[in-house]
């Protein structure tokens, strides 16, 4: 999308819109029992983050989803760390997303704040490979689209994500033994 076509970004907002609120129900359906996080609500924050109908043009699908998995990403974590603040360890409570009452547990909030610890560090390893991770694990993309988003073959995409998900467990492990 070039820079210059406002009629093009017009339009494109509410097709990719509405196609991260499939992915993020996709991805949330996959969960574990107790993880009940709307994915409307994650998907109406980040959409709101990126800008809504005034979000600056993005030069690809690619960009677009590239920009949207770092906007999830944050969300979850900043919702985390404010939990984990306010109350260690509690259980199941009701936590206000934007007027939505979404339960979540603080095992969900310790998990979440590891994992994006590790990818941080991964990133300054090995910035595709971390790309490709918040792209699967915090937009729910498959591996074709997650390939295609980041211009690779669906192959090398799976190759990638072996990788990672074994640095990943690894740096937690030893985070964890710290």
């Amino acid at each position: 999308m070039e820079n210059g076509d406002a009629r093009a970004a017009a339009g494109f907002f509410p097709i990719v819109y509405e196609e991260l609120r499939r992915l993020a129900a996709q991805k949330m359906a996959n969960e574990a029992a107790g993880h009940t996080l709307q994915p409307t609500a994650l998907v109406h924050e980040a959409w709101m983050r990126l800008g809504g109908s005034e979000a600056p043009p993005f030069r690809s699908r690619a960009h677009f989803f590239g920009a949207a998995a770092e906007a999830m990403r944050r969300i979850l974590i900043e919702h985390a760390r404010r939990r984990l603040a306010a109350k260690r360890g509690a259980g199941v409570e009701h936590v206000d997303l934007d007027g939505l009452h979404v339960p979540y547990t603080s095992e969900d909030d310790d998990r979440l704040l590891a994992v994006n610890e590790a990818l941080e560090r991964l990133a300054s390893v090995d910035e595709r490979k971390a790309e490709l991770v918040k792209l699967r694990y915090f937009v729910g993309l498959n591996f074709e689209e997650a390939a295609a988003a980041l211009g690779i073959a669906v192959p090398t995409a799976k190759q990638w994500w072996a990788y990672a998900r074994a640095w990943l467990t690894v740096e937690m492990r030893s985070a964890a033994r710290r």
